[in-house]
């Protein structure tokens, strides 16, 4: 019998052990896509205690705790912060074969040393120890990425953001890079009339322009689309429902937006004709600036309407969608291709039914230019544990080259979730030492060991040509 997150965890063979230990182990970390709060890392701020940095904005581990019966006061309400805690930490013995309860103890370890199993006897000393910790200059934002080895940071920002935290960040010359992700869905939601125009007042001030048309509107948008690359922008992101791929010509357009923005509500054909045209453009815009591309397809969000309106979103009321996925995907891909305007795209799908789906789906996009150019993203938010990554990894492997796949990110809110990727690691490097030792690839340790570290860290060095940062480590001595 193995030890609880000995340092063998979730490695089952000697090969697995040795994949992790001597190639995987040491890379550093891209973190391409996470909601970690520029603010705090351009102040460099120190958390008070370990509440504020495990539990504020902590939707999975609300949702835990509210099934385990806590009030919700004690998740985003204005309990006291060890108040709080007691309560997660007297909910976390219930967790057991939820990803939490092996993130939780990652993370005490990793970050503290600490190695109590928490629980509610030992939440007192567990986050004394640790608050004590979090409150010294060691433990600043700052250095808790330094900790973790990261060498990039990509955060989620709308188009009206002015991006002074990144600049302050670049200026003060801090080593790990923080880069902006331009995230436009706000821009093309045109669902509520009001709602629409009252973010296109915000933009209009952004881009110190005058929104009449649509022309205007788009003109807008390109000026904060090129404003995001001086600072260093090369990637986009879209959450998604699904890809929006209708039919639609320009003049239709242009009377959709003077409808929307004279305030009257658009009829469901116009809303995706209208979403479908801005996906589009924002599309070639990135193409012609070379970026990655990313969608997030698949979620069914804020589902519960009475905890909506009193907490807003993402507070942990969403859920898995079973949207169509594969003809709109297809024909959007499809149109910017034909048009030799297809960027490099990642697909992030959250239904595991759409797995294969989208193993197969890159396939009819990859065209030799590039080495992954369509990537099958990793698993993501509720498929973001062992099995949805192990069910991602075997369908990219029997449909595509996990080969070329870019690997882990956190998509997180909190500063002590880098562990994610340690996680991740282990489990790649598990699945190919149990099939070493099943005779099922080869024994080469070496050419194994440098698809892992491809996987870990180069491949996405390569794929979002952040070559300056590419400095990975010497493959380890095989005896």
């Amino acid at each position: 019998m193995k030890n609880f997150l000995d340092d063998n965890f979730l490695l089952q063979t000697k090969t697995a052990e040795r994949l992790y230990h001597e190639f995987a182990k040491e890379m550093p970390i891209i973190d391409y896509h996470c909601h970690l709060p520029p603010d705090q890392i351009a102040n460099d701020i120190n958390f008070q205690n370990l509440s504020q940095v495990w539990l504020y904005g902590d939707h999975y581990k609300w949702r835990a705790m509210r099934t385990n019966g806590v009030d919700e006061s004690f998740c985003t309400g204005n309990q006291p912060d060890f108040d709080k805690f007691q309560k997660w930490a007297a909910t976390v013995p219930y967790t057991l074969r939820n990803p939490l309860y092996h993130w939780t103890h990652l993370e005490l370890q990793r970050y503290f040393g600490i190695h109590d199993i928490l629980n509610a006897d030992t939440a007192a000393k567990v986050y004394e120890e640790a608050t004590v910790k979090l409150q010294t200059p060691d433990y600043s934002v700052r250095n808790l990425l330094r900790k973790m080895n990261v060498k990039v940071v990509c955060t989620t920002d709308d188009p009206i953001d002015n991006l002074e935290h990144h600049q302050k960040v670049k200026d003060e010359g801090f080593e790990v890079k923080i880069l902006p992700a331009f995230r436009p869905d706000k821009a093309m939601n045109v669902d509520n009339a009001a709602a629409f125009n009252s973010y296109l007042s915000k933009l209009e001030a952004a881009s110190d322009t005058t929104i009449v048309s649509f022309v205007d509107y788009l003109d807008a948008l390109k000026n904060r689309h090129d404003f995001f690359a001086t600072m260093g922008c090369s990637v986009s992101d879209h959450g998604l429902e699904q890809i929006y791929a209708e039919d639609y010509t320009e003049g239709e357009i242009i009377c959709i937006f003077n409808k929307v923005r004279s305030g009257k509500e658009l009829e469901p054909s116009e809303n995706l004709k209208f979403k479908s045209a801005m996906l589009e453009i924002f599309a070639v815009w990135d193409w012609e600036k070379g970026w990655v591309q990313q969608y997030h397809l698949g979620a069914l969000r804020n589902n519960n309407s009475r905890m909506m309106q009193q907490l807003g979103p993402d507070t942990g009321w969403d859920s898995i969608g079973d949207f169509s996925q594969g003809k709109t995907i297809a024909k959007f891909l499809d149109r910017l291709d034909t048009n030799n305007q297809l960027a490099k795209t990642i697909l992030y799908n959250l239904n595991p039914a759409d797995n294969e789906l989208m193993a197969t789906m890159i396939g009819n996009f990859n065209d030799g230019s590039v080495q992954g150019k369509i990537q099958y993203g990793s698993g993501w938010w509720f498929l973001d544990q062992k099995d949805g990554m192990i069910k991602q990894l075997n369908a990219l492997s029997n449909m595509g080259l996990l080969s070329r796949f870019v690997g882990m990110l956190t998509d997180s809110r909190s500063f002590l979730s880098f562990p994610r990727h340690e996680y991740f690691r282990r489990i790649l490097c598990n699945l190919f030492g149990n099939e070493v030792e099943a005779g099922e690839l080869p024994n080469d340790i070496e050419w194994i060991g440098k698809v892992v570290q491809d996987i870990c860290y180069n491949n996405a060095s390569n794929y979002f040509n952040w070559k300056e940062v590419n400095q990975p480590r010497v493959i380890a001595s095989v005896q």
